[in-house]
């Protein structure tokens, strides 16, 4: 029977039996069951007790949960709320100032045709731009300072009106109100070619967004970094630029505070409905390998192409100057030019293919400035109206007033200034001997100018390669070419600064690792304009085991090629040494092209340049001196030219010589006090 059953009849007992009445056995055994029942029941109940504690305890854990939950989210809201409030939470957007409401109506009417009679030869270009700069207008998007107003390419030939023609138009849109600023800001990009230019670069973006400019252009991108070009073509699409570090603006320049939690700090660059105009000679294709093919397409509709100016164009252009040079020369000399096609075809081939329509401009203010000359040479100002005919004769601009005899217009001004072409070649003089040496840096300067003037038509250029090894022994006036030869290629133009820096091994490479790099690159920043003298370079390369004479070297060989327009680099040192520093890095000879062997000087040449140290101290030699002392050098010099020095002989040589005279002027106060004789001279 099973405990079901045993419970069942227990019941019915109890109830007054009848023919299901219990026997005591069946009653016993149902006893026992309700027991254990009575067990059983009792353990679910303290186990239902314990789980309903448990589920009160849990639920008071989750609610406590939860109102903490709710109270950190409030105290964070709350916090991050008043450090936003305070500039030191997420930066501040670096917004430029605010501009005065864009105009309900922009006026675009006649611009076209306005800018077209300024910028001549050039209609399609011109109608491009004015369109460039009319689309957010008729789009709806002008007053949108959360992105750039619009962006867009000027492209086509250098020389072909591109910058004037942008300023005309920014004038002319300024004057009508459309534009509240004539003002346009210029980023030259080529600044900025590495990751050394991070800083700087911010700092001018965020100066040229801060301006009152709406135009923004940027030159030279294909010579900037592509990191900086990214950053721009972010700001350009998307109207913000998120800065990978905080920056606080102290005194108008961004300082970059890193992580750091600061007043005031920028988190983010914004466009703020500025123009963006990038300049280049080269097209879409271009464009899209240094931005990527979505930036081209966020320009697609506003590339704007120059062409080449034909003859007529040019003619045209020419006759425009003209005509301003006769209206102020009329206004501010009194004198009323009159001038064929001859002087307009002598104006227009002033057009450089290069400086374009700006070397047309100069040739006009160089000859308004020649009039001027005439009429301040006159006795008295000629009377209003007083005819002036110009004409031009062999290429020559000719002059002929109130009817007399023409003369050379141009001839009237001051010769340009050469004093210091002309020191350099001085000085150059003055060095004795090295002919050769002489000629091959006066060849240099030629071919420099040679390829200025190329460059000025627009014709293809040879690039020069300057980067020259200087061998040979001591004292053979290695320094003193290296110096000379950074003054001529300054006065010429082709360095801006023309300073001489002379280091050695141990200025470049460094003692620790890590230092070397740093060090050399140190060293060529303050070399840049000039030239970078490395006397005894040789000593840098000490075998494959010297890593950081290596690690100099490839900087030097990466500087070299980071700043091939604005630095010159000599090495200097013995011929054979140098053959095998050559080899350290394969980079080095292919940009070290020139190598210039410099000879001992003779006996008679050592006396030469002793004399000119003694009439620099003050002294002369008594004739009987020159045999003497022109055998000595020689014989010194076939001894061992390589130690003995050279031009640092001859000097040591007088000095000692000087010394001697001190000694006989004691014993013979009646002496010449300048003279030195033989008797002075060590010639053992």
């Amino acid at each position: 029977m099973s405990l079901e059953d045993q419970y069942d009849a227990w019941v019915r007992g109890l109830m007054g039996g009848g023919r299901y009445a219990a026997t005591p056995k069946q009653a016993e055994d149902a006893n026992d069951a309700v027991q254990q029942m009575q067990a059983q029941l009792d353990a679910l109940t303290e186990a239902q007790k314990r789980q309903t504690a448990a589920g009160s305890a849990l639920n008071a854990v989750q609610k406590a949960g939860a109102a903490t939950a709710e109270s950190v989210r409030r105290m964070s809201s709350e916090l991050t709320k008043s450090l936003k409030q305070d500039g030191l939470l997420g930066g501040t957007v670096a917004a430029p100032s605010p501009a005065p409401a864009v105009p309900a109506k922009a006026d675009f009417a006649g611009v076209t045709e306005k800018i077209k009679a300024q910028v001549l030869g050039q209609d399609a270009f011109v109608s491009a731009l004015v369109k460039a700069f009319r689309r957010p207008f008729v789009l709806g998007t002008a007053d949108d300072t959360a992105h750039a107003r619009s962006v867009m390419l000027l492209c086509g030939p250098n020389g072909t009106g591109r910058h004037y023609a942008l300023q005309c138009v920014v004038d002319e849109l300024a004057a009508r109100g459309v534009l509240h600023s004539a003002a346009v800001e210029t980023l030259d990009l080529a600044l900025y070619p590495g990751p050394a230019q991070e800083k700087l670069f911010l700092q001018d973006l965020y100066a040229a967004l801060q301006s009152d400019a709406e135009v923004l252009t940027f030159e030279h991108y294909e010579s900037c970094a592509a990191n900086y070009l990214n950053m721009l073509a972010t700001l350009a699409m998307d109207g913000t630029l998120a800065l990978s570090s905080r920056y606080v603006l102290q005194r108008g320049i961004l300082v970059d505070v890193g992580t750091a939690l600061a007043p005031g700090a920028i988190g983010e660059l914004q466009a703020g409905g500025k123009y963006f105009v990038f300049y280049s000679n080269k097209g879409e294709t271009a464009l899209a390998d240094h931005f990527g093919a979505k930036f081209v397409d966020a320009v697609a509709g506003d590339i704007c192409r120059t062409e080449a100016f034909t003859p007529e164009a040019l003619a045209a252009v020419a006759a425009r100057e003209l005509n301003y040079l006769a209206q102020r020369t009329r206004r501010q000399c009194g004198l009323a030019l009159t001038m064929g096609a001859d002087v307009r075809d002598l104006l227009a081939s002033q057009y450089g293919k290069t400086s374009g329509m700006q070397a047309m401009r100069d040739y006009c203010e160089t000859v308004y400035r020649a009039i001027a000359e005439y009429v301040l040479d006159a006795d008295e100002t000629p009377a209003d109206g007083t005819p002036a005919a110009l004409t031009a004769e062999n290429g020559r601009l000719c002059m002929a007033v109130n009817g007399g005899d023409s003369f050379d217009l141009l001839a009237l001004l001051p010769q340009q200034y050469r004093g210091d072409v002309d020191a350099v070649e001085a000085e150059l003089d003055g060095i004795i001997g090295l002919d050769e040496i002489k000629s091959y840096v006066r060849d240099i300067a030629k071919n420099v100018q040679a390829q200025q003037r190329r460059k000025a038509q627009g014709l293809k250029v040879a690039e020069v390669n300057m980067h020259m090894i200087f061998t040979g022994n001591p004292g053979t006036g290695k320094t003193t070419i290296a110096r000379i030869l950074a003054k001529y290629l300054k006065a010429i133009g082709a360095l801006r600064g023309g300073q001489l820096v002379e280091v050695t091994r141990a200025d470049l490479v460094g003692r620790y690792v890590g230092h070397t790099a740093p060090l050399t690159n140190s060293v060529i920043q303050s070399a840049l304009g000039g030239v970078l003298f490395i006397d005894e370079a040789y000593a840098l390369y000490r075998g494959g085991e010297d890593s950081f004479g290596l690690e100099a070297i490839d900087t030097l060989v990466k500087g070299i090629e980071d700043h091939r327009d604005d630095l010159v680099v000599i090495l200097a040192g013995y011929t054979k040494e140098m053959q095998l520093f050559l080899s350290a890095n394969s980079g080095l000879a292919s940009r070290f092209p020139n190598q210039i062997e410099f000879p001992d000087y003779t006996g008679a040449e050592l006396y030469k340049i002793l004399c000119s140290i003694a009439r620099s101290k003050g002294y002369t030699l008594d004739a009987a001196c020159e045999l003497p002392l022109v055998t000595y050098f020689d014989r010194k010099q076939a001894e061992d030219a390589a130690t003995n020095g050279n031009g640092r002989m001859a000097r040591n040589t007088l000095e000692k010589a000087i010394l001697n005279q001190s000694k006989r002027l004691v014993a013979d106060p009646d002496a010449s006090l300048e003279l030195l004789v033989v008797g002075d001279f060590e010639l053992e």
